[in-house]
């Protein structure tokens, strides 16, 4: 192994393990922050707000989009170690933001009001109430799509420290406002929606000024580059269209729920996303910190340490998503109700097909980043996204023939599978050299291995033992010993064990 993937290595396991710290105290906070808002709003108010908000998020797909377009043309540049190509991109993609924010207000304030008051099972008093946080949504994404390029800067330059104090602050403030909404003698689904546009302003504000005193490509100045715009902008369609294709999966979804059933429907799903979120959050922190190492093995024309990198992250993925998903999976409905105090109908199913759904995305993900980074994505997007779409017509075809609400989630899995093993598909073509064949030896097999040996012990303890908060602990820690030797065992190979062995005693030396 050369010195200098031996050094991106390191480099990419420092930022993993800064996210990971940073992740730990979001994970606290997050959890306790989504007790006291079900507290304090009430089941049909946080369903309000979680489908409210799902109609920003929608429209919101022009930020995925611009952002995976951001961040790809940032790292490549980054890559090729070119500044002035680098500033140029920096500032016409602000530019283009900017754009996109005048198209998002003028869709939200017609189509997406029109959808909210007509469309949408609100109770009529609470009509007032959905609108006021419909319009600090908004603003919450224009804020946040304006604040994306520096974002972008900051991923592609790898400094993961920044977003682990600047995170733990956004999500101090974020559990700060909630314990603040019995104290203000106003509407609290209003008052927290005020107040969740405050901290995103305050928050975004400290990523702008951070990127403007360190990153040099950060100084916005107007460049009439026809060519770069276009070819931004047309990366940014295509993937525009894999992200309507993500959002027909989450808030499309949430939104068809609302539709035939009630907000306490939306309330469970909103519950069973927060819990996926808190998992996510184990691959998303290492994925972070992988994704701009791809994109530069690729401008760097280095094929096969890219290929290499993409198959260690696939798995590392999927196992770090695994390792706490299963207890959660098993001991679901303990663990919520001791959570939240209370039991939603729905809820467990919800949680569970979520994490599988997420399990499986976050195993393809590096997969998608190795297509971005051929800058040729037509085709992967097309392809991968209608079969994601193809949800929501499917998803309601169920619905109106009275499936009960599990459906959508039977639905979203089944499709996504079927878009993992098309990206492979793709993605050989993109790229000749890449090897479905190796990885699915590498990787798929590895994974279902794992799966299976894990599942084992847990499982029988979840059956014999009975339900007490002592056995809910057992089984629990029964699931992530099980997992990291499962992992262990069958799920690396002999190169990855040694250099993970060797990591480990470079961090005793070096304490």
């Amino acid at each position: 192994m050369s010195s200098s993937v031996q050094e991106n290595n390191k480099r990419v396991a420092k930022n993993t393990l800064l996210l990971y710290i940073r992740m730990c105290f979001i994970l606290i906070i997050n959890l306790y922050t989504s007790r006291v808002i079900l507290k304090y709003l009430g089941v049909q108010d946080f369903g309000i707000y979680n489908v409210v908000g799902g109609i920003t998020a929608m429209m919101g797909v022009l930020n995925s989009a611009m952002t995976v377009a951001t961040q790809r043309y940032l790292s490549f540049e980054i890559g090729r170690d070119d500044f002035e190509r680098l500033n140029r991109t920096f500032c016409i993609s602000l530019s283009i933001y900017i754009i996109l924010c005048i198209v998002f207000f003028i869709i939200c304030e017609t189509i997406g009001l029109w959808f909210l008051n007509t469309q949408l099972i609100i109770p009529p008093d609470r009509i007032s109430a959905a609108n006021w946080v419909y319009q600090f949504s908004i603003f919450a994404v224009i804020n946040s799509l304006l604040t994306d390029p520096y974002n972008a800067s900051i991923v592609s330059h790898e400094r993961m420290d920044v977003f682990a104090y600047v995170s733990i602050l956004d999500n101090a403030l974020k559990l700060l406002i909630v314990f603040c909404l019995p104290l203000i003698p106003l509407d609290r689904l209003v008052i927290y929606g005020a107040l969740y546009l405050l901290v995103s302003l305050i928050i975004t504000m400290i990523y702008r000024i951070y990127c403007i005193r360190n990153f040099r490509e950060c100084h916005f100045r107007i460049y009439r580059d026809t060519k770069l715009f276009k070819e931004i902008l047309s990366y940014s369609g295509w993937n525009l269209f894999g992200s309507v294709a993500g959002i027909a999966q989450g808030q499309g979804l949430n939104i068809l729920l609302n539709i035939f059933f009630t907000p306490v429907v939306n309330a469970a799903n909103g519950i069973a996303a927060q819990v996926n979120g808190a998992v996510g959050m184990f691959f998303s922190n290492f994925y972070v910190a992988v994704r701009p190492q791809i994109t530069k093995y690729y401008a760097q024309d280095e094929l096969q340490s890219m290929f290499k990198l993409v198959f260690r992250s696939s798995k590392y993925s999927y196992y770090l998503i695994w390792t706490v998903a299963l207890p959660i999976i098993i001991e679901a409905p303990y663990i919520i109700n001791l959570w939240l105090g209370q039991l939603p109908e729905y809820v467990v199913d919800f949680t569970r097909f979520t994490i599988f759904i997420s399990a499986i995305t976050a195993m393809s993900s590096p997969i998608m980043t190795m297509a971005h980074a051929t800058g040729r994505i037509r085709t992967y997007q097309l392809v991968v996204g209608l079969c994601q779409i193809l949800i929501l017509p499917i998803s309601y075809i169920y619905l109106a023939n009275d499936f009960p609400p599990i459906i959508v989630f039977e639905v979203s899995l089944c499709m996504t599978l079927v878009a993992y093993f098309l990206r492979l598909y793709i993605v050989k073509i993109l790229i000749p050299t890449f090897s479905i064949k190796e990885y699915m030896r590498e990787v798929f097999v590895a994974v279902i291995l794992v799966s299976m040996l894990s599942v084992i012990l847990p499982y029988y303890m979840h059956y014999r033992l009975p339900v007490s908060l002592i056995n809910t602990i057992f089984v629990c820690g029964a699931a992530v010993f099980s997992s990291i030797i499962s992992i262990w065992l069958l799920g690396m190979t002999s190169n990855e064990k040694q250099f993970l062995i060797n990591l480990v005693k470079d961090k005793i030396k070096a304490s």
